[in-house]
């Protein structure tokens, strides 16, 4: 397996570099989304977004990203569509990938049951082809709600996804290691067994994947976990982060009528990431801990040799 240090060496980092990736998932997802996203992206707080192509202000986010080549743009690959009130469909006609109301399933465990894996392959291939036809520079690929991994039944979709980003020479967010799981032996084999079929194919992948709780603990109780609680705890995560590239990924957004009506938990919670990651004393924890912030260009650059 490879160590930690040794992808922060080949991106030319010091040995022992503690490098991290900020990300905001769910670029294109509501107007919400874009506006905090653009907002952090265009003030240099976070390294890079993920759309995700088939909902519906993606269009927005996609000629934002086509007139931004500077900065990082990934694709969100979706095969779920979690809320009981807005929901999406795929762009293609697979029948697998739908549920009864014909949108994308709301739980991860239906596409790992019902999906076939041709018609997630072209599903997937489409929403990166829609995100390349809108001229946005690809820099990577991930997957929301983890819908790829196979973490519900074993059914995973990791095949498909390794040959689309070998193909397009994009690498793809996948953990080669996962803290607190070392005794879960299954799940450190599956792991083991997905970056070797990464690299088999030189799909460039990070050491680790991080995030903040998705809800707010106590919310809509008297017992809500407040905005200082939530950046303590950030700040907590920023200063744990051992050596190696670690991706942070949260999911900012305006906490306003617009994303209250969209979804059905976190509005607050997605509200507070959008002010921490702008945050004085966030961004003074990331720099008393000498964290090397790196964007997901530098691994494309990486994958397809491109000299930095």
């Amino acid at each position: 397996m490879t160590a930690p240090a040794e992808l922060t060496e080949r991106l030319g980092l010091a040995p022992g570099a503690r490098a991290i990736i900020l990300n905001a998932d769910d670029f294109g997802m509501c107007h919400a989304a874009n506006t905090a996203i653009v907002e952090l992206l265009d003030a240099g707080h976070i390294d890079s977004a993920t759309v995700m192509v088939p909902c519906s202000w993606s269009p927005e986010a996609l000629a934002f990203g086509a007139t931004r080549t500077d900065v990082d743009l990934g694709v969100h690959l979706v095969l779920t569509s979690e809320w009981t009130r807005y929901r999406w469909r795929p762009l293609t006609a697979g029948a697998s990938l739908v549920d009864d109301d014909g949108f994308f399933p709301i739980e991860v465990v239906a596409v790992e049951r019902h999906a076939c894996d041709d018609e997630v392959a072209t599903e997937l291939a489409a929403q990166l082809q829609a995100a390349l036809d809108a001229g946005v520079d690809v820099t990577h690929l991930d997957n929301h709600m983890g819908s790829v991994y196979g973490l519900a039944t074993g059914h995973d979709f990791l095949e498909q996804v390794f040959a689309l980003a070998a193909r397009h020479g994009l690498p793809f967010r996948l953990p080669r290691y996962m803290e607190g799981m070392e005794s879960d032996a299954a799940l450190q084999a599956k792991l083991e067994q997905a970056a070797a079929a990464a690299g088999a194919l030189g799909v460039e992948i990070i050491d680790r994947l991080w995030s903040h709780p998705f809800e707010l603990a106590g919310e809509g109780t008297d017992a809500e976990e407040t905005y200082e609680q939530v950046r303590d705890g950030f700040v907590a995560l920023l200063r744990a982060v051992p050596a190696g590239v670690t991706e942070i990924y949260l999911h900012p957004m305006v906490d306003g009528e617009e994303l209250r009506s969209a979804v059905d938990y976190g509005a607050p919670k997605r509200g507070y990431e959008r002010r921490l990651l702008a945050d004085p004393v966030v961004r003074q924890a990331i720099d008393d801990e000498g964290l090397v912030r790196i964007g997901w260009r530098a691994l494309r650059d990486l994958q397809r040799g491109v000299r930095r």
